[in-house]
């Protein structure tokens, strides 16, 4: 991937341009790819080159062994964009790690922040995040896991299914019910890997390999001082964490886009038809200006939404849905072109296209389908 015009945008500080040659720079000469028919110890091994390398210092603060004083959106999303560009897994690791870690960097005490930030920028702990439920997806109010306060522990019941990195993290946020402030109070707990009432599931095979699973706790007890933010604040820390790495989603479907687009160029200026190159065609050359246009507008709304939070907007919960939604979407199309431009080829297992035909149709789901991005996006239109 040449260096792209896009990173001559106002929205870009001459150190955010260098991370992002600098990462692309580490990516084509040094990042190993993972055979991922066994996609957690790719995941594991992923988590440790990017801790080496470190990048995995923009995914916590300075202070805490990270790159810079706080979490700088920008820099997450070039990097997230820039990994995805070669691996839809790689940047998965290096997502997980700022999202599995981002409610103690943004709310934890600062024991927290000195127990488990370190590990997470330097690679030696895997971090998870764990909201999603059975019946409680993109309805976060419909979750039932439990907490409860019992004398100076918290005890957790319930289960978190479609878990990120279940079975290979060292901790889990863990977002819970408080019955004891309401019937809309919330708390988020981490907890340690082999915490005595903590069992995993097997893990969940879906389209496009990556580690997941399903946690259930029965009578697990953790100290209090594991609870991040106020205990009934919980829906705030993960709604404010969201809003944060929400827009990064945005930029890994960028990645996808910004490949999909490269291999259907290179195909259609090679592959020949009726005595002449594909690319001669109008109606070839009218889906490649589809897929470049979707890509750049994409990238305006990501950039402009981490721009806008870096800035010290605060909540950017408009911005944040409006550039998932448009970048996934957009991202779908220009993979499905780039399927239907290189044909039969496409369709093969392994080549890159194939990949990332479905690789790119989680994104439209998680952290907030797009059906919830609307939702969200009309709401505060209408607000």
């Amino acid at each position: 991937m040449a260096e792209q015009t896009y990173l001559q945008w106002p929205f870009f500080t001459d150190a955010h341009r260098q991370v992002q040659r600098d990462v692309q720079a580490w990516r084509d000469s040094s990042l190993r790819l993972q055979d991922e028919a066994d996609p957690s110890a790719a995941t594991r091994d992923y988590v440790g080159q990017l801790g080496r390398a470190g990048w995995l210092r923009y995914a916590v603060p300075a202070a805490y062994g990270g790159a810079l004083p706080s979490l700088d959106v920008r820099s997450l999303c070039l990097i997230r964009e820039t990994l995805g560009y070669a691996s839809g897994l790689a940047e998965f690791a290096f997502a997980m790690q700022g999202l599995g870690s981002g409610p103690i960097s943004l709310f934890g005490s600062e024991s927290l922040k000195k127990k488990y930030l370190p590990g997470v920028a330097d690679g030696t702990r895997v971090a998870a995040f764990a909201i999603s439920e059975a019946d409680a997806g993109s309805d976060l109010s419909a979750m039932q896991t439990m907490a409860r306060r019992d004398g100076s522990d918290v005890v957790i019941d319930g289960t978190k299914t479609w878990i990120s990195n279940a079975g290979i993290a060292a901790h889990y946020i863990v977002f819970c019910r408080w019955p004891e402030g309401g019937d809309k109070s919330y708390v988020a707990i981490v907890v340690d890997a082999g915490t005595p009432g903590l069992t995993m599931g097997p893990a969940i095979d879906v389209i496009a390999p990556h580690p997941l699973g399903t946690l259930t706790f029965e009578n697990c007890r953790i100290p209090a001082s594991q609870v991040v933010g106020e205990p009934g604040k919980g829906m705030g820390v993960a709604l404010g964490t969201l809003d944060v790495f929400r827009t990064t989603v945005g930029a890994a479907a960028l990645g996808f886009a910004r490949r999909a687009l490269d291999e259907a160029v290179a195909h259609v200026r090679k592959r020949r038809a009726f005595g002449k190159a594909l690319s001669e065609f109008q109606l070839t050359q009218a889906r490649i200006a589809d897929m470049a246009t979707a890509i750049d507008a994409a990238a305006l709304l990501v950039y402009r939404a981490a721009w806008t939070r870096d800035q010290g907007a605060g909540r950017v919960t408009r911005e944040a849905a409006m550039a998932k939604l448009v970048a996934t979407e957009s991202a779908q199309q220009v993979i499905d072109h780039a399927v239907q431009l290189l044909g039969a080829r496409g369709v093969v297992r392994g080549e890159p296209v194939e990949r990332l035909y479905r690789e790119i149709r989680a994104l439209r789901i998680y952290e907030g389908t797009s059906e919830i991005q609307k939702i969200v996006i009309a709401g505060q239109v209408l607000r």
